[in-house]
């Protein structure tokens, strides 16, 4: 476990699609076919709330695939998923944050001619000023503008970007536009945060302050899920690892047991191994 707080987790037997004691997510039989080639064949995946899930697997397990399809970046050939119970199939990925389903991208998508701040505050929901019909009143959502300010500049304070709020995205090192990003997500105040790679090109000086970040997360009652290859991150704040190979999950467990797992390490190095997950980078 990754804090203090009670495990949700304590007496799950660690198999491929066990059943967790109070999902937030659950899919079933999702399927992504490119051709003759089969991405993702997920049968089932629980994912426990308010609490940190690593999803890892060799470059080609599907992972980033398998994440498109459930905020609906991409479209599964089959297959059904649910969020808090509601299914999800048809939901489109601004609604999926409405929802409280939010994600990040391996490769960050600030808007780079923008300011920080007008980064973080294009995050926001439900804006007044971005309607057509009250966009021309600005006293129908001067106050509320103002409210979105004020939450984005606290956030970029908490993230150590608010010495960084007028200059433009485009200017910020690789780690400071994936901060900049997981700020921005919490813009929508959502219950889940999927990261993907978040480690992803970012400096030794910034790993420890993610990391501290995507534990504050769950912190605060949040549930994250993220993909990851820095084995070291994924010991340190994981609370459970799910294992992707070919496109199905092969293996599920806490850290400990995913890292002396015979088929884990198998689809990493090959068959007949004999190593630790944890040394392999």
């Amino acid at each position: 476990m990754s804090d203090d707080t009670v495990n949700p987790f304590e007496g799950l037997t660690p198999t491929p699609g066990v059943a967790k004691p109070e999902p937030i997510l659950v899919a079933d039989s999702v399927q992504r076919r490119f051709g003759g080639l089969v991405a993702v064949d997920v049968d089932h995946i629980e994912v426990q709330r308010n609490s940190i899930t690593a999803l890892i697997g060799p470059n080609g397990a599907g992972k980033t695939t398998f994440f498109n399809l459930l905020t609906n970046f991409d479209t599964a050939n089959s297959g059904t998923w649910a969020f808090n119970g509601r299914p999800m199939q048809k939901v489109r990925p601004h609604q999926a944050a409405r929802l409280g389903m939010v994600r990040t991208f391996q490769l960050t998508k600030s808007l780079s001619r923008l300011t920080v701040i007008e980064n973080m505050r294009l995050g926001a929901t439900g804006q007044k000023g971005e309607n057509l019909l009250t966009a021309p009143f600005r006293f129908l959502w001067r106050d509320q503008e103002a409210e979105i300010t004020s939450r984005a500049e606290a956030l970029l304070e908490r993230f150590k970007l608010d010495h960084m709020r007028d200059e433009f995205a485009g200017s910020l090192s690789g780690g400071q536009r994936k901060l900049l990003e997981m700020a921005r997500a919490l813009m929508v105040e959502p219950e889940m945060v999927m990261l993907d790679e978040p480690m992803a090109g970012v400096n030794p000086a910034l790993k420890q302050s993610l990391l501290d970040h995507v534990k504050g997360l769950k912190a605060e009652g949040r549930t994250v899920l993220f993909v990851e290859h820095d084995m070291d991150m994924v010991h340190e704040i994981s609370d459970w690892v799910v294992v992707m190979a070919e496109g199905r999950i092969i293996a599920e467990g806490p850290p400990e047991f995913i890292g002396g797992n015979q088929e884990v390490i198998d689809a990493y190095l090959g068959a007949h191994q004999n190593t630790d997950i944890g040394a392999i980078q």
